[in-house]
Formats: structure tokens, C-alpha cells, sequence
């Protein structure tokens, strides 16, 4: 069975998951390579448990999110790069 994965910026306040990889877009302020290195030193990295814990007012954006033991405030273009399987709340008791 396939492994589905979606993307940590198409997600909703309450979202879980767990990062799978990191492949930042163009997103026109910074090159690929460099968004991506950033999302890294941020704690992006494979295996790190993500939920989405707040949404912006206006157009839910930007967004924070629990990344293992912090929180993170990022734009949804950018979380956009960091794509996640998502987690049932029996997986999350665990």
C-alpha cells in the first residue's frame, strides 16, 4: 500500500502528523535550495511530529504549528513545502 502524504500548508487547525520530507516550491522571495535549508534549521526534518494549532484570521494564514517540543509560526506558501503523513488520534496516543 501506497503511503499517502499531503502537504503541512493544505492542512487545518487540528491537523496531525509526522514530516516525511521537505521539498520547498519556488515561492518568488527565496530559491528553492534556500527555503528548504531554512524549513531544515527550523526542525522540518523527517520524523518530527507536527500539529497545526492556530490559523491567521484572514484567510488562515499565517499558521503555528507544534513542532515536537516548540511552536513555529509560518506562511502557508512556505508549510506548503513540508509534506507530512498524517497521524489517526489512535496513533497519536501511542
Amino acid at each position: 500500500m501506497a503511503e499517502t502524504l499531503s502537504s503541512l500548508g493544505d492542512g487545518r487547525r487540528g491537523f496531525c502528523g509526522v514530516v516525511a520530507a521537505v521539498n520547498a516550491p519556488a515561492n518568488g522571495d527565496l530559491p528553492p535550495a534556500e527555503m528548504e535549508r531554512r524549513l531544515l534549521e527550523m526542525g522540518f526534518v523527517e520524523g518530527a511530529r507536527v500539529e497545526i494549532l492556530h490559523e491567521g484570521l484572514f484567510g488562515a494564514d499565517p499558521i503555528a504549528v507544534k513542532l515536537d517540543d516548540m511552536r513555529v509560526a509560518l506562511r502557508r506558501r512556505d508549510a506548503r513545502g513540508v509534506m507530512v503523513r498524517a497521524q489517526s488520534a489512535i496513533e497519536r496516543v501511542k
